[in-house]
């Protein structure tokens, strides 16, 4: 099975990337899985119904998200709908949605890290939870942090346990694809789809006034030219270990 997860999605310039790439890849790789995360699709911050239906109708399967998604209150009610949405496993009980989704033979699960990012439920222990209750053999998890080392300790942690662990949230893509020892494909950040212009997907000029000042100024999204940031995964079906993982990169005008 061929799964492509794609890096944080940042307000129109990432969803025109990725509605005019995303159908070819779709074609060119013979992919049976995307996955995308979302959660900066709206204006460079959050997720809207608008922009959700506009990603799933451009070729995507499932909607991963992080921090950000609870900034427009309008998609609370779809995160327990049958919309294909996940917001991360290990928010406190009570909240919307859903951190895993079953789709076929894979299952898809979202997870926050504490790092750097916020207080969040242990997202280890909420993993060791979610294996014992599942039953799919192949299973993808964006893990959405900033932190590094808690991305590569995740995936340690998983390694053997999951197919992939696929990192989100900081935007800027590593170099450090590769299987580890026991099966599981990893990468510390697949990286953003949107301007390339930008400073990790806002206008430049506004960051950089931000950290000259240390005073609070409006961003709003890059514009120019954009890139699609994604991670193409190859699982054997019958094990759900990782074959191969590959980076994917194109650019749009």
């Amino acid at each position: 099975m061929l799964i492509l997860a794609i890096g944080d999605v940042i307000g129109k310039p990432g969803r025109k990337a990725l509605n005019q790439l995303l159908p070819s890849l779709r074609r060119q790789h013979g992919i049976d899985l995307v996955i995308v995360n979302g959660e900066n699709a709206a204006g460079g911050i959050g997720l809207t119904l608008d922009t959700a239906g506009e990603m799933l109708d451009a070729g995507t399967d499932v909607l991963t998200s992080g921090n950000h998604i609870w900034m427009h209150r309008e998609i609370y009610p779809y995160l327990d709908s049958e919309m294909p949405i996940l917001r991360p496993l290990n928010y406190p009980p009570g909240v919307p949605g859903r951190g895993y989704l079953v789709i076929g033979k894979v299952a898809v699960v979202n997870i926050i890290g504490r790092v750097f990012i916020g207080d969040f439920d242990c997202p280890f222990r909420a993993m060791d939870t979610l294996l014992s209750e599942l039953e799919e053999k192949i299973i993808i998890v964006d893990f959405h942090a900033e932190a590094t080392s808690e991305k590569v300790a995740m995936g340690r942690y998983l390694d053997g346990r999951v197919s992939a662990v696929l990192g989100t949230h900081t935007h800027v893509g590593t170099t450090d694809t590769r299987i580890l020892p026991r099966g599981t494909a990893y990468v510390s950040d697949i990286g953003m789809t949107g301007p390339l212009d930008s400073v990790i997907g806002d206008d430049t000029e506004a960051a950089i006034q931000r950290f000259l000042t240390s005073m609070p100024h409006r961003l709003s999204v890059g514009r120019g030219k954009t890139a699609l940031n994604g991670i193409l995964v190859k699982v054997d079906d019958d094990t759900g270990k990782a074959l191969s993982i590959e980076r994917i990169y194109q650019e749009v005008e």
